[in-house]
């Protein structure tokens, strides 16, 4: 019997929407404000998944200049009819303080890999869009609808409106055809038709540990909508022992052979508490009882760490190379960058091959121009290692190897110029927004020539490493807590995961750049 072991997408990787065509699976996950927008993992037996595309590769699908932290693209829905596949995601542009701006867009493609098109906007009354096509050839959008009002219940239900596949638009009225549950949170709804019914998966409680899935059903589209009696249908709220919490925002699949699955949020605390990797997706096996209501494999509502898989042949991937040498003319998969792509005004594969040219912009601080490559953490304890040439001319000048949460959490080994002691090498941290420099003095350097960075990662500890020869590494400073790094660290709520690369900073304007020989990111676990 093969299994499925869980989390099926390590790391930053929430709120999924699964899809079958034929013998291949596709999930899609939320990217907020990384770029490029939307992940698709890729699997042709539920056991072993690739990172495959991200859609949104181009401005003119998804500029995210000045977007907040954790805004960007929000719980995209990743559908397919009659040969061609639809992505709906949001570009959140605020979502701190009573109002939301959040814009729902459509883009489609022939083939999952490409090209995407340009996107449909559709409209901006809420988040978590989500398309239905009916078997009748009709196509339906759904969202949450945010309610700002004083005292009225900010989730303000599940909205429904046509949606014209000729003219590329919404039309018709715009109908609220489900309120929620006594859990409360009301979002990312998604329809399914099964014998004769229409049941609509919601997501409630929260995005955190009272977070579960809720479903209810209707023999007409638009409702009304019964509740499953015994809601939620599934949860870790209340139960810290499971390994996988924060299960929700759940949404199906049925394999060739009938068999059904949900793809759900979840998250590992790292100490109990701190979710240092983020939001991930896990499966779990699922069916229709008597009375036809969806249940899981095995009964309750818990998440398994270990779920039957479907009797498929295995298709294992190779696995991701530890070591990118930049030998290409494009970024890899793995990689990313802060709200808009690569441009050569500031990121270059070419102007010395073999090397990552970053030329330094704005501050970690800033939601506009960051010149940062980064890739997620996706393990509790890992290494990361790279080599850096870099010659700074002043202190506004940095680069190096980061750790970085958000624009106000991160761990920074940096290199810099400072006036008495010209190149040196120390640690910024941003700590809940508050700045410090975590050695007494920062440590000397040759005034030329390479430095080698390493972190080491074990779990919320982290300990940065440098050398000057390879192989000659040293401890910079003392082991770090980096819990931190994490959603849980501070409110308003925040909703991504740690990511290790590199930047490089010049604050007087001058873009000095920094060269990348290679980078290195082993698993150890």
């Amino acid at each position: 019997m093969n299994t499925i072991t869980n989390p099926v997408l390590r790391g930053f990787n929430p709120d999924p929407s699964i899809v079958r065509v034929e013998d291949d699976y596709y999930i899609a996950t939320s990217t907020f404000e990384w770029f490029p927008g939307v992940q698709i993992h890729h699997s042709r037996d539920l056991v072993h998944w690739r990172l495959l595309k991200r859609p949104l590769d181009r401005v003119s699908q998804l500029d995210m200049r000045g977007n907040g932290d954790s805004d960007g693209v929000w719980a995209p829905c990743l559908t397919y009819d009659n040969g061609l596949f639809y992505l709906i995601y949001t570009d959140v542009k605020s979502h701190k303080g009573a109002f939301k701006d959040t814009h729902n867009y459509l883009v489609t493609a022939k083939n999952i890999e490409g090209p995407w098109s340009e996107p449909v906007y559709l409209n901006s009354s809420g988040f978590d869009p989500s398309m239905f096509h009916d078997e009748d050839g009709r196509k339906w959008l759904l969202n949450m609808r945010w309610d700002f009002r004083k005292g009225k219940n900010k989730f303000g239900g599940i909205v429904i409106q046509e949606y014209s596949q000729a003219e590329g638009r919404l039309m018709g009225p715009v109908t609220t055809i489900f309120e929620g549950t006594e859990i409360g949170f009301t979002e990312g709804p998604h329809v399914y038709k099964h014998n004769g019914y229409y049941y609509l998966l919601t997501a409630e409680g929260g995005t955190r540990y009272k977070h579960a899935v809720t479903v209810a059903r209707s023999a007409s589209l638009l409702g009304p909508y019964e509740i499953d009696p015994r809601n939620p249908m599934l949860t870790s709220s209340g139960s810290p022992e499971l390994m996988l919490q924060k299960a929700g925002h759940g949404s199906l699949v049925e394999t060739e052979s009938g068999e059904w699955y949900m793809a759900h949020l979840c998250a590992r605390p790292v100490d109990g508490f701190h979710c240092i990797l983020g939001r991930e997706t896990a499966l779990q096996k699922c069916y229709w009882d008597e009375e036809g209501w969806l249940r899981l494999e095995g009964g309750g509502y818990a998440p398994s760490a270990e779920v039957q898989a479907p009797q498929l042949p295995l298709h294992p991937f190779e696995p991701e190379p530890e070591r990118d040498d930049f030998e290409e003319a494009l970024l890899g998969n793995p990689w990313n960058t802060l709200r808009l792509p690569p441009d050569p005004d500031w990121l270059s594969l070419r102007e010395r091959p073999g090397f990552l040219r970053l030329a330094g912009r704005e501050s970690l601080s800033s939601c506009h121009r960051q010149s940062l490559v980064a890739r997620r953490q996706q393990a509790f304890r890992f290494e990361a290692e790279t080599v850096i040439e870099f010659e700074p001319e002043s202190f506004q000048q940095m680069a190096g190897l980061i750790l970085y949460y958000n624009t106000e959490d991160y761990v920074y080994l940096r290199i810099t110029h400072l006036e008495q002691h010209g190149r040196v090498i120390g640690i910024i941290q941003s700590d809940r927004g508050v700045y410090d420099e975590l050695l007494e003095e920062d440590l000397p350097l040759p005034a030329d020539g390479p430095v080698f960075l390493k972190a080491v990662v074990n779990r919320e500890v982290l300990q940065f490493y440098y050398a000057v020869e390879a192989g000659g590494w040293s401890p910079a400073g003392g082991e770090i807590n980096i819990a931190h790094l994490s959603d849980e660290a501070k409110e308003p709520l925040r909703f991504t995961g740690t990511f290790i690369g590199m930047c490089v900073q010049d604050l007087g304007g001058t873009r000095r750049h920094a060269d990348f020989d290679y980078f290195i990111y082993k698993e150890m676990e």
